[in-house]
């Protein structure tokens, strides 16, 4: 399977999402630049975290018009898996691939240590290698973590299962602790912690590796005969 992982003026979280791919799954990935006009030979786009363009106006607004999210929106349009982490999280949500909008953290300050998440939903093809209900510690480094929709939004998240992830305590303001949500059609991942930063027991935990695993996976069914 071949990632891009897309890299914005800002970026500074496209290594780790690199290393995560290649070095701990062994797939292909390969850095994109934010103005790229073609995606198609890619399986997978992943989205890393930073701050693109310097957060200027708010965090993603800026990114949502690089020349590369036509082509972002084409690949989620065709089915492939879209994971935004973290300021990838606030491009999508700012490009309209995910709905909601992240706010600043209640407390106004920015945030860095590992919390703990709830799977909400493990069938999606982000997280079927881990169980229903499992709880994972994963790293967050946030500012601007706190999402929030309206009701009918969060209503309408509810009934379709796109609640992926919550936080296992209310530390950011997080709606419902919402830490990650799918799109409808289930291709499109956001969340604001950081999987690729637990990958492995040498940088402090693995509970990230299993939603790598998952995409994986979850396209080797879809595209490689078993014959």
């Amino acid at each position: 399977m071949k990632f891009a992982v897309i890299v914005f003026p800002g970026s500074n979280c496209d290594l780790d999402m690199y290393h995560a791919v290649k070095d701990e799954l062994g797939e292909e990935a390969e850095y994109v630049w934010h103005d790229s006009k073609d995606l198609s030979s890619y399986d997978g786009i992943l989205l890393p975290g930073g701050f693109s363009y310097g957060d200027y106006l708010r965090c993603g607004a800026i990114a949502q018009f690089s020349g590369v999210m036509d082509e972002v929106r084409k690949a989620a349009e065709a089915g492939k898996p879209v994971l935004g982490i973290c300021n990838g999280f606030q491009i999508l949500t700012e490009a309209g691939l995910l709905p909601g909008v992240l706010l600043r953290n209640k407390n106004l300050k920015f945030m860095c240590r590992t919390v703990g998440l709830k799977v909400e939903n493990n069938n999606t093809l982000f997280t079927n290698e881990y169980k229903q209900g499992e709880e994972i510690q994963i790293p967050i480094a946030h500012g601007e973590g706190n999402y929030y929709c309206d009701d009918a939004t969060y209503d309408h998240l509810k009934e379709n299962n796109q609640i992926v992830f919550t936080y296992a305590d209310d530390f950011n303001g997080s709606r419902n602790n919402i830490a990650g949500i799918i799109n409808e059609r289930g291709n499109v991942l956001g969340m604001m912690p950081h999987p690729e930063r637990a990958v492995s027991e040498l940088i402090g935990g693995k509970d990230g590796l299993a939603l790598f695993r998952s995409i994986v996976k979850q396209w080797r069914e879809s595209h490689v005969s078993h014959a």
